[in-house]
């Protein structure tokens, strides 16, 4: 379809452009199509791979470009579609809104500001809760990190999460799902949120809204291998056999290494006795 060469294929791969496989989905075609076009203008492999690790840190939201975001160039430049605006993958300056065959004219914008100091405060007061929570401090310090994070910044979904997964823990579920809840409304494409949430509910026992969580964290990030993971033994526990085959599938597509993959791997064989039976 593509018109690539099996030695193309393999070279991309060992550069990490494209993870191995055997056969491709629509997704794995859209990011083979995007390296191919990026190829055609004369875009080097080493470089491309360095935007995709630049687009990775910088858009933490997003697991694999080549399939989620618009990339394009002009065959010096790589820039992807973000939020309505052309931005250069490399550097993260934003780029004038032309036509892709325009791009190699535009400038790019002054950087933009460093965020309001309160901001700038609820940043720190976030990473000192993550580094508290890593070496084993008391929980009373830990939350009250997180929580300066939100009184600087209301909106500070990372924190606001963990503040939910604290008292998830503690099986305070009511306060959990509050601070669970008032992430998705600080950011509602938060896919850790909403797979968060759903392990709540899951806990509850209300499986129906548990199922709508994972799904929905899939919709956002459909590399999500735990959300497959939680999904398929949801749809085990509903009597839905096809569909965990079809999460379990897609886990292992993502993870085949490893004890939850080996899991996996149990699970499926089971699954597949008892189809045949």
């Amino acid at each position: 379809m593509l018109h690539l060469s099996e030695r193309q294929l393999r070279s991309w791969e060992r550069l990490d452009l494209v993870p191995a496989a055997d056969t491709y989905s629509f997704r794995d075609l859209i990011a083979l199509r995007t390296i191919a076009e990026l190829r055609v203008r004369r875009i080097p492999l080493r470089k491309i791979g360095r935007a995709l690790q630049s687009l990775k840190q910088r858009l933490s939201e997003v697991r694999d470009p080549l399939a989620e975001l618009k990339i394009f160039s002009d065959g010096r430049n790589i820039a992807v579609r973000v939020a309505g605006q052309n931005m250069e993958a490399l550097t993260g300056q934003i780029l004038f809104d032309f036509d892709t065959a325009e791009l190699a004219s535009v400038q790019s914008l002054p950087p933009q500001p460093p965020p309001p100091p309160r901001e700038r405060d609820s940043e720190a007061w976030f990473q000192k809760g993550l580094f508290l929570e890593e070496t084993g401090a008391p929980i009373e310090e830990v939350v009250e990190a997180y929580l300066q994070a939100v009184e600087c910044n209301p909106r500070a979904a990372g924190a606001l999460v963990n503040l939910g997964t604290i008292r998830y823990r503690l099986r305070q579920f009511k306060e959990a799902e509050d601070y669970y809840t008032r992430a998705l409304q600080a950011d509602p494409n938060y896919p850790l949120a909403h797979f968060n949430l759903g392990n709540l509910y899951d806990e509850r026992g209300d499986l129906p809204k548990a199922h709508q969580c994972y799904a929905t964290a899939l919709r956002i990030n459909p590399r999500y291998g735990d959300a497959h993971f939680n999904l398929a033994l949801l749809c085990e526990r509903r009597g839905d056999v096809l569909r965990a085959v079809h999460h379990w599938k897609a886990y292992l597509k993502i993870d085949s290494t490893g004890n939850w993959a080996d899991i996996a791997r149990r699970q499926l064989e089971k699954l597949r006795v008892a189809l045949l039976s």
